[in-house]
């Protein structure tokens, strides 16, 4: 009964920046490790960010350097804080675990666009 509920997309500009959140429910965020993932169109679903139970992160060549991946244990949520943002980071934008992979959400919508 895990629910995973992603916000905070939206319609920027390149440059600017967005905060996505993953609330989640049903579990306490600090048993597991946590992924972003994110999906643009007519692509596969890929790996952003990575954050241990420890608090170790690691990102994918494509994101490193503007994005960072945070986590809250009082508000049981995951962050994706997104700087410098380019068209080519649209996607839709998924949180989930890396090793138990509870059901995907929704995801939250991101469009960066001129």
């Amino acid at each position: 009964q895990v629910q995973l509920v992603e916000s905070g997309g939206g319609l920027v500009q390149p440059g600017e920046s967005l905060r996505l959140s993953c609330a989640v429910s049903g579990s306490f965020l600090g048993f597991d490790n946590w992924a972003w993932f994110r999906q643009a169109p007519g692509k596969q679903r890929e790996w952003v960010a990575r954050i241990t139970i420890g608090g170790t992160t690691n990102y994918a060549d494509s994101v490193k350097g503007r994005f960072t991946i945070s986590k809250s244990g009082p508000e049981n949520t995951v962050y994706l804080q997104m700087n410098s943002l380019k068209p080519d980071d649209t996607a839709v934008y998924y949180c989930n675990t890396v090793e138990t992979g509870y059901s995907w959400g929704r995801g939250t919508q991101v469009t960066v666009s001129s």
